[in-house]
């Protein structure tokens, strides 16, 4: 089943599906551990910064083998990409989806970019997902510019997207304060595109207010901050208590850390 279908039988099911970021073996391995679990699919999305670290045929192979491995259903994501070079490397290795993100540019130049995208990967018969609107990155307020339920039908209208992101209230990383979801405007945009909505920057929002963005039109729901942080959390406290040098005996831990925070959020975002 490609991801086009399977996010299409979820959003008809009012449920979602929690893509997932890994940066190394350990954390790809708690997360499929804790799918197998759980027995869900995953998304599993890699960003410019993680191919950069690992290599995009190291992390491909990776990914690929370790879903085998697990035995859970899953497709590959570019999580960001922020070129069209970017993009074509990652549909050439066989990604399943990408985006592209360039909403930090004028509504015009995001979707000239944006269809150059959707033309190419309909080669390869990879989803597409781009943002629109603001959603605040690391270190920045969300200033409250959401994404307009016209802007959204126009933009899906002149793209042929197949996912797109929209600002609602979320912002990537922690947040400073608690944060509020539009779920009013995440409504409206439901109401005026079929397209698949997602939310980026879940991680530190309740589960009450994720549950009721799903219920609402939300079909795929983006984790990342949460699972690199437990991860190196852990790393830490364990190392300050030992004098252990083996990384095979300290690392399991650390894993084993990213699984039980994931098999806590497939609970909360769940296709099974």
């Amino acid at each position: 089943m490609t991801l086009q279908e399977k996010l299409k039988e979820v959003q008809q099911k009012r449920k979602a599906i929690l893509a997932t970021n890994f940066y190394n073996l350990e954390t790809l391995q708690g997360i499929l551990a804790a799918a197998a679990k759980c027995h869900v699919p995953v998304i599993l999305q890699l960003t410019r910064s993680s191919i950069e670290y690992m290599g995009l045929k190291e992390a491909v192979c990776l990914a690929r083998q370790s879903m085998e491995t697990f035995e859970v259903e899953g497709w590959l994501h570019l999580d960001h990409g922020d070129s069209y070079e970017l993009v074509s490397r990652c549909l050439e290795m066989g990604f399943d989806s990408v985006m592209i993100d360039a909403s930090n540019k004028p509504f015009d130049e995001n979707v000239k970019i944006t269809r150059r995208v959707v033309k190419e990967a309909k080669k390869h018969h990879a989803n597409v997902e781009a943002e629109l609107g603001y959603i605040a990155k690391l270190g920045q307020e969300q200033n409250g510019e959401y994404t307009t339920a016209e802007e959204a039908s126009e933009f899906v209208r002149q793209t042929g997207i197949d996912a797109l992101a929209i600002a609602i209230g979320s912002a990537h990383g922690f947040y400073k304060s608690a944060p509020h979801l539009n779920i009013g405007r995440l409504k409206e945009i439901h109401a005026a595109v079929d397209t698949i909505l997602v939310l980026h920057g879940s991680s530190g929002i309740p589960d009450h207010i994720l549950q009721e963005a799903i219920r609402n039109g939300i079909t795929k729901v983006n984790l990342a901050t949460e699972i690199k942080n437990i991860f190196m959390r852990t790393l830490q406290k364990v190392l300050l208590d030992t004098d252990e040098i083996d990384l095979r005996k300290i690392f399991p831990q650390a894993t084993n850390s990213v699984t039980k925070l994931l098999v806590d959020k497939y609970k909360i975002v769940s296709v099974s």
